[in-house]
């Protein structure tokens, strides 16, 4: 069985940063891309960043130049470094994973900016 778990949500002032990450369990972590993706209240959910198969990081525009996307397969890990977060960053953080026609999200975790 496939489970995805996000963690590293939280409050934080505006311009702090934040560390998530994303973990999977039950599958050959290497062979699937990793997606981050992010829902505020009342918005659609948009895509903010990918660590591709290669290990290479593609980023929104919304994001770039302040998130980092990383992957380590040894650990089922992947990690999004937050840095310089502003309010409209605030959302539900979601870590979706797939290949091919096959998807599975985690259940996300909660990312506040305030002051």
């Amino acid at each position: 069985q496939v489970q995805v778990v996000e963690s590293g949500g939280g409050l934080v002032q505006p311009g702090g940063s934040l560390r998530l990450s994303c973990t999977a369990s039950g599958i050959i972590f290497g062979n699937w891309v990793i997606d981050w993706y992010r829902q505020a209240p009342g918005k659609q959910r948009e895509f903010i960043a990918s660590a591709t198969l290669g290990g290479s990081a593609n980023y929104a525009d919304s994001v770039k130049g302040r998130f980092t996307c990383s992957r380590d397969n040894a650990k089922n890990t992947v990690i999004l470094q937050m840095n310089s977060l502003k309010p409209e960053d605030a959302a539900v953080y979601y870590c979706n994973i797939w290949r091919n026609d096959e998807e599975y999200w985690g259940q996300g975790t909660q990312v506040t900016v305030s002051s």
